[in-house]
């Protein structure tokens, strides 16, 4: 689902949430009442009554009613290819909370790397960048994209890379980005 502000909906607990777009972390109280602005990837950008754009993890769907997200794309197997191609997945499942678009085709991944450690278990490393050097959700980003690598079968250990050499630029968004957005 996508959509600004067409759904209200009153929190029906206490819920964790990640200030847009300095990642400060804080706190809505159960009945406050905020406006869905994104649901993409499983995490929900909401706008709260006092207009301050807020991410809540797809963990805490329930607080909105929703449900949590399921991947159901992923092939079976541990082998490094089978492993890449699900990194690849989960990674299109990380979502800017302000973009409409997720971490691959906004071309914000760089480079995966899937290594054999032993028979079933894997290293991944990923290089990555963010839109801007100093953007707040940076961490948050990291740590979406670490968290959903990490859950996949066969993979041991993740190391993820924030660079900002190459500088990312809309260049580097695919074809599909620039049409969703409107670029072209």
């Amino acid at each position: 689902m996508f959509g600004y502000g067409r759904e209200s909906i009153v929190l029906q607990r206490d819920v964790n949430v990640v200030q847009i777009p300095d990642g400060t972390p804080g706190s809505l109280p159960k009945g406050h009442v905020v406006s869905l602005y994104q649901s993409l990837g499983g995490n929900f950008t909401v706008v709260t009554e006092l207009g301050q754009m807020v991410r809540i993890a797809g963990n805490d769907a329930d607080a909105l009613g929703k449900e949590p997200p399921i991947i159901s794309n992923l092939v079976s197997g541990t082998d490094p290819e089978s492993v890449e191609k699900n990194v690849w997945e989960v990674l299109r499942t990380i979502f800017d909370p302000e973009i409409p678009v997720n971490i691959v085709d906004l071309g914000l991944v760089y480079h995966c790397k899937v290594t054999p450690v032993e028979e079933g278990s894997n290293d991944v490393d990923i290089i990555m960048t963010l839109t801007a050097p100093g953007c707040g959700m940076g961490p948050v980003l990291q740590y979406d994209a670490e968290a959903a690598v990490k859950s996949l079968p066969g993979v041991n250990k993740v190391n993820i890379e924030v660079v900002f050499d190459p500088p990312w630029s809309r260049d580097m968004m695919s074809e599909v980005a620039k049409l969703q957005l409107g670029l072209i």
